[in-house]
């Protein structure tokens, strides 16, 4: 492992492998990913991206290799590692303004700290007004906005988030990548995007990392070098996503 190669980005995954037992699920990937840099991560049903995921949390200890930011071995007990699941994962008895409140008293911040960058993400993600409210007193799309105002509040090293809006409506799915996009120029935070949905990774990312089947490896690294904002009809979008959906369905 080349170190000094690290420390040139935010985020570098070297040689991640992770086996259980027998069975090899990671395979010596390696990739890195730039300082404000947005990322999207496709590949087939079961091939291993939520493995790969809890490696990069650390919930799972990987076998070989591992992740680092700012050239350091990641820790979450150093780095703010957020994360942001497909399932939302308010705390119905903690009202809007105490969920995205939630996040920085875990990391121990003063009280005035709190209160401002709780209203700085709230006025972000337009839930000014809805502040005083509870999870189940506000819709679906504004739990979700809830839900990425606290993952962005720790302002982390590196944003995870596993197929957030995969069980919105297509209306709902594409206002709230546009308002991600937004929050992502407004704060410039490094982040790591998994989805099934291509068309959503075109959409968002800077570049698309397609995963292979198990034993899981980068297929290959695609840029998405298309204007913002982007139209899901214009014929270089759909060529892109068609060369992507191609790279999935033949191996």
């Amino acid at each position: 492992m080349d170190l000094q190669n690290t420390q040139q980005y935010k985020v570098s995954v070297q040689n991640l492998t992770k086996r259980f037992g027998d069975l090899l699920v990671l395979d010596d990937i390696n990739f890195n990913i730039k300082k404000g840099e947005l990322v999207a991560i496709v590949g087939p049903t079961g091939c291993g991206k939520t493995t790969f995921l809890n490696c990069l949390t650390k919930l799972y200890t990987p076998s070989d290799g591992d992740i680092y930011i700012d050239g350091k071995v990641a820790d979450p007990k150093k780095h703010n590692i957020s994360f942001v699941f497909q399932e939302p994962t308010c705390l119905p008895w903690r009202t809007v303004w105490d969920n995205v409140a939630y996040a920085l008293e875990v990391k121990k911040k003063p009280k005035e700290e709190i209160k401002q960058k709780v209203e700085e993400m709230l006025k972000l993600v337009g839930l000014s007004d809805m502040a005083h409210l509870y999870p189940n007193q506000i819709s679906a799309s504004m739990v979700q906005r809830l839900t990425v105002a606290r993952a962005f509040s720790v302002d982390p090293d590196l944003l995870l988030m596993d197929e957030p809006y995969g069980q919105l409506d297509i209306k709902l799915r594409f206002y709230l990548e546009d308002e991600l996009v937004r929050l992502w120029k407004t704060l410039g935070n490094t982040i790591l995007f998994v989805t099934h949905n291509i068309e959503e990774a075109v959409y968002i990312a800077e570049r698309i990392l397609v995963l292979s089947p198990k034993p899981t490896t980068i297929k290959e690294n695609v840029l998405v070098d298309l204007p913002r904002p982007r139209n899901p009809v214009d014929p270089e979008f759909i060529e892109l996503r068609k060369y992507v959906t191609d790279l999935i369905k033949w191996w």
